[in-house]
């Protein structure tokens, strides 16, 4: 079993920055792939970022490209993400996940962890 915690989500206006923390327990996730996911209210929960235990190759969504970057302390079990120039259309309850694959994939079934989630909101 693997448990995620997120933090660092907040409030914060257009333009500004943060970074969200995912630290893992109850197993190392060296050997996982990690993702990030977001959903807003009233819409399906959606991929934003991904990075793969071999190589550590990312993926984005198309929306994100360029301003958010994700990465991955192996030593720390944990997973970041930061998010640069946000927009109000960022906000959201950011979700990390993980899977025992060694590809990014792009759909919330393909992982096997989750956690709880951390608020982002972004003001105009």
């Amino acid at each position: 079993q693997v448990q995620l915690v997120e933090s660092g989500g907040g409030l914060v206006q257009a333009g500004d920055s943060l970074r969200l923390s995912c630290a893992a327990s109850g197993r190392t996730v060296s050997r996982y792939t990690m993702g990030w996911f977001r959903q807003a209210p009233g819409k399906e929960r959606e991929f934003v970022a991904g990075i793969s235990w071999i190589g550590g190759s990312t993926s984005y969504v198309d929306s994100v490209k360029g301003r958010f970057t994700i990465s991955r302390d192996n030593a720390k079990n944990t997973l970041y993400l930061q998010m640069n120039s946000l927009k109000p259309e960022d906000t959201a309850v950011y979700y990390c996940a993980a899977r025992a694959r060694s590809t990014v994939a792009l759909t919330t079934q393909e992982y096997d962890y989750w956690g709880q989630g951390t608020q982002v909101t972004v003001s105009s």
